[in-house]
């Protein structure tokens, strides 16, 4: 276990790539480099409000003294830090936005501990020459929100970037939340985070637009021997291509598996490893809705709605592709790879549908089960945590419809009538019929729902509260959510064990947020 002030730190990025060296932290286009210098920017006070110390332990990092809680803030750098921020582009949208960057995350330096190594990178450290017309620093709200869920993710099983720390940096940030014309001042904070590598798409595209093939070819190269070392030979550009679409269409299935919703799936927020990066505008879904997005920014269009997550994924695998295409002599093998994403999602998303219905495999007759069990539920639209709960715990004998309403009665946020009912009820028959032909135990098949249906998931208006709560000074409810989503898929926790109140559907930061959030 070492400290932050006392460790070595390594910085092979910035040793293998070109970068703008002149510390000048004005906007501007940055052609021919990789990144920018960057130093943080210092902030008054400093405090620490919460530290994962399961996530230090793996990497071997000390709690945190005064000095380390400064190098956590920005305040302090050491000698063997380099920092730095990235250099990247995107599509944002569905529309080219060319180049962007990091305009509010500063990497510091790459800890290194038993072979291993993550990126230890401050959100909301100050301005960087890709900040563009923003300040570079975070809210507590935002900062709070991107904590907390990272490690919920990471509870949950979702592969995702982690959070080490949270600080509030004694500064008061004037933020126009909707972007409607209301600034108002926020306290500011900001997160560390950690990866093996924070390269997103946007990495590879960006050098790809601006025709720089001999950088593209080295960040290609050096990406696959750092962080897939297992490939190797020849053909080994499409073959980690192949293997970024696995990842890539395998993390979609997590995300419709607990019901998260992104909100921002533009191409330089898509991890070149298959995390979770980016948390900004998200959800889980509280009401089962595929057309539901947390995302003002969004609207109307819905682009990134629950539903439309998978084939997102698709569009922006493709997009990847096409800043990979100057390293092939044709395009035949990158289009051929393509198919790997359909071949991948439909396999993993069926056996995650079987584990979620407790059924020994998903056959192509049950595939129409699967398909009447999205479109129900997208028209009951119950709760789809709490529904999925009572489905793992469906009694045998439950068979007449007024006993099966008003069993289901607490994931409705209203009750179903008429055509819809009897919908309904068709299916959990039909899914009682089912069950009866499963060639696993009724243990088995619960040991599967279990494991594949959380029951605690980080709702928008439990963390909305929260910041409330930190915003005042009290930091009870934060603390109970650090603990609960440590657990997600046990009974401990279950006075969160509710469905969304009504008053969170309508009122500001629970039900949509904006890109700034």
């Amino acid at each position: 276990m070492q400290s932050l002030t006392k460790k070595n730190y390594k910085n092979e990025f910035v040793a293998n790539f070109k970068g703008d060296q002149s510390g000048d932290l004005s906007p501007r286009q940055t052609p021919g480099v990789l990144y920018s210098k960057a130093i943080p920017t210092p902030v008054p006070e400093p405090k620490l409000l919460a530290w994962t110390e399961d996530l230090a332990q793996d990497l071997g990092i000390l709690k945190p003294d005064k000095e380390d809680v400064e190098i956590l803030a920005g305040n302090k750098i050491t000698e063997s830090m380099l920092p730095y921020a990235a250099c990247y582009a995107g599509h944002q949208f569905g529309n080219w936005a060319g180049q962007l960057g990091d305009g509010r995350a500063i990497t510091l330096g790459e800890w290194e501990n038993k072979g291993k190594t993550w990126e230890l990178q401050l959100k909301g450290a100050g301005p960087t020459p890709y900040s563009r017309r923003a300040d570079g620093r975070a809210v507590l709200r935002s900062s709070v929100r991107e904590y907390l869920m990272s490690e919920a993710m990471h509870h949950l099983g979702v592969p995702t970037t982690r959070a080490l720390s949270l600080v509030s940096s004694g500064e008061e940030i004037l933020r126009d939340m909707f972007y409607n014309g209301n600034p108002e001042y926020e306290p500011g904070a900001i997160v560390m985070r950690t990866s093996s590598t924070f390269l997103r798409f946007g990495n590879y595209e960006i050098l790809a637009a601006r025709h720089e093939i001999n950088n593209l070819q080295k960040l290609v190269n050096w990406t696959i021997d750092k962080f897939y070392p297992h490939i190797s030979g020849e053909n080994k550009i499409i073959r980690w291509y192949k293997e970024v679409i696995e990842r890539t269409a395998s993390l979609m299935v997590e995300w419709q598996r607990v019901g998260f919703v992104h909100g921002v799936m533009n191409t330089d927020n898509m991890s070149i490893l298959g995390q979770t990066i980016d948390y900004g505008p998200f959800s889980f879904m509280d009401d089962y809705n595929p057309g539901f997005t947390p995302n003002t920014t969004d609207l109307p269009g819905r682009r990134y709605a629950f539903g439309n997550q998978p084939s997102v994924g698709y569009w922006n695998i493709g997009k990847l592709g096409n800043a990979l295409l100057p390293l092939f002599d044709k395009s035949d093998e990158l289009e051929d790879a393509m198919h790997v994403y359909e071949e991948t999602f439909w396999g993993k998303y069926y056996e995650m549908m079987a584990n979620k219905l407790g059924l020994d495999k998903v056959e192509k007759e049950d595939q129409a089960l699967v398909a009447q069990f999205e479109k129900i539920l997208s028209t009951i639209n119950p709760d789809m945590t709490i529904f999925y709960q009572l489905l793992t715990n469906l009694p045998k004998d439950l068979s007449n419809e007024e006993s099966i309403l008003n069993y289901f009665e607490e994931s409705f946020y209203e009750i179903p009538k008429g055509k819809e009912k009897a919908s309904f009820l068709e299916l959990i028959k039909k899914y009682q019929d089912r069950l009866e032909q499963n060639s696993i135990s009724e243990k088995e098949s619960l040991g599967k729902m279990e494991k594949a249906n959380p029951r605690f998931v980080l709702r928008n208006y439990l963390l909305h509260q929260a910041i409330e709560e930190l915003e005042d000074g009290k930091s009870g409810l934060f603390e109970k959510l650090r603990t609960a989503l440590k657990d997600p898929y046990s009974k401990n926790h279950d006075e969160f064990f509710r469905k969304r109140p009504d008053w969170a559907s309508e009122k500001a930061g629970c039900s949509m947020l904006s890109c700034s959030s």
